[in-house]
């Protein structure tokens, strides 16, 4: 059986989707994965296209509500919030899961620059949060 795993931020608009994308990609086999967020937002442009650059296609992917997950009774192995450290008091929690994870992440709504500098600071979040999942998949074999 898959362990089933949520991946939650606040608006699930960017750091939650590419821990949901990057986990699917790399051990979706053992794993069942969603992201939700506590106030859906939408897909942030950003996180497409530097997901794209390490051939993950999340265009499609819909921001949803992580209260709607709740009220539909789903439950959940792990439940990883992704939100920023300082963001934390609005990180939401889910409740019924058997284990509760924080990561803390820059969320890339709150970058400032040009494009060329936003979309650098998002590849680092990319590839913080890609090599955090690299870690958790070794940690839970």
């Amino acid at each position: 059986m898959k362990k089933r795993v949520l991946f939650v931020c606040t608006h699930n608009s960017a750091r939650s989707v590419m821990a949901e994308a990057f986990l699917k990609n790399m051990a979706g086999d053992r794993y069942e994965v969603e992201s939700a967020g506590l106030e859906p937002g939408i897909l942030n442009p950003l996180v497409v296209e530097v997901m794209k650059e390490e051939g993950i296609d999340i265009s499609d992917k819909k921001p949803q509500s992580v209260f709607d997950l709740y009220k539909q009774g789903r439950r959940y192995h792990y439940v990883i919030t992704v939100c920023d450290a300082s963001q934390s008091a609005k990180c939401p929690i889910f409740p019924s899961a058997l284990e509760t994870i924080h990561w803390s992440f820059p969320d890339p709504a709150s970058f400032e620059g040009s494009q060329k500098e936003k979309l650098e600071q998002t590849r680092k979040v990319r590839d913080a949060i890609k090599s955090k999942i690299e870690d958790w998949i070794k940690d839970k074999k």
